[in-house]
């Protein structure tokens, strides 16, 4: 048995950030279903940072969170393009309208423009949207840092240790997992995709975090991607791509399918799809799929974050919902997430957030 004054289930961005930041005025387990942390979502990242990525609800996380990535050498500039057609236009200015008064950094780009960073783009896409401040994150390095400073502070990590069964006593929660039982005061739900099946086990607000699977495919293209290529986003939501190492990209249908909490796996049809999409853009003579993944995004039902104490189960916090903006807004969200367990004050960096707009009140 494990004795702890704090349990984080789920040693992802999440369970680790938030480690990191309570592992030293606490003792802190972290207990994981994997063999290794970071086996999901975490390690199939898209791996970018982008201030409009997960809309108005997600942008003061994101851009909290730059100054901490950039200062720790976590983010490349990249940049970022929104392109429309005729169909995305609308789309395009709705994204400008709702960042016009965060600070964002948004440029407009005309058709000439649009030619000059991606020769041989076909004729319907007309306008674009310019993100200066677009970063690649690296996620790995970010995870193992996480990880160290948890470790440093003394969490203990408890791997192969998914959960089977959650009870409340008197004295705390007692977790049953794989690896063997453990107590502890303060339950934390940093279980991504099993954030559900966490708070049902435990009693806790019934607040349904959904997964979705999201596909990337990395392409081998004629010519060659440039690595000076930014981050190119369909305005409608229908593909993004980005330049990866040898000259390949990364790409990706945007797709959002609905499953259980898995070990995910790309479908054949949103591959096709992927490229299909890619294709129609006009900007290489051939294409080449090299391999395929998929990874679990969960979101809250109004897809913003849940950080907070649930009111029906005591003692039971959760850290979960951050979708596919999780990386980017980590350091933010665990700096949150600390004070509101440990009952302190935010820190300069997340202070002008109000945590109430992600509270899971929010759902009663």
């Amino acid at each position: 048995m494990i004795r702890a004054d704090i349990a984080i289930v789920g040693a992802g961005m999440a369970g680790a950030s938030i480690a990191a930041e309570i592992g030293s005025t606490a003792r802190v387990v972290l207990i994981e279903g994997e063999s290794r942390p970071g086996y999901h979502a975490t390690g199939r990242s898209a791996a970018f940072w982008s201030e409009t990525y997960g809309g108005p609800a997600v942008q003061p996380l994101t851009t909290a969170s730059g100054d901490w990535l950039r200062k720790g050498g976590f983010l490349r500039d990249r940049g970022a393009l929104h392109i429309a057609d005729a169909e995305g236009e609308a789309a395009l200015a709705k994204m400008q309208a709702e960042f016009a008064d965060s600070g964002v950094a948004l440029h407009p780009v005309d058709r000439a423009r649009l030619e000059t960073v991606l020769p041989g783009l076909a004729a319907e896409w007309r306008i674009g949207l310019a993100e200066p401040t677009c970063s690649d994150i690296d996620v790995a390095a970010l995870h193992t840092h996480y990880l160290g400073i948890a470790r440093q502070a003394g969490v203990d990590l408890l791997a192969d240790a998914a959960v089977m069964a959650i009870e409340k006593g008197s004295g705390g929660w007692r977790i049953e997992t794989r690896a063997g039982l453990v107590e502890a005061a303060i339950l934390i739900n940093a279980a991504g995709a099993w954030a559900s099946e966490i708070a049902a086990m435990a009693g806790a607000g019934p607040i349904v975090i959904t997964p979705y699977r999201r596909t990337i495919v990395q392409l081998a293209v004629d010519p060659p991607a440039s690595s000076d290529l930014p981050l190119v986003v369909d305005a409608l939501g229908r593909f993004y791509f980005k330049p990866e190492a040898g000259g390949r990209l990364w790409l990706s249908p945007h797709d959002e399918a609905p499953s259980a909490a898995c070990d995910a796996a790309p479908e054949e049809i949103d591959v096709a799809i992927a490229i299909d999409r890619y294709e129609r853009l006009g900007l290489c003579r051939s294409i080449v799929k090299e391999h395929a993944w998929a990874g679990l995004r969960s979101f809250a039902p109004d897809r913003a974050p849940v950080y907070g104490f649930d009111d029906r189960a005591p003692g039971f916090f959760w850290f979960a919902g951050q979708g596919g903006f999780g990386i980017q807004t980590a350091p933010a969200a665990a700096m949150i997430g600390a004070a509101l367990v440990m009952g302190r004050s935010l820190p300069e960096p997340v202070s002008s957030i109000d945590p109430a707009r992600y509270s899971p009140t929010r759902f009663r």
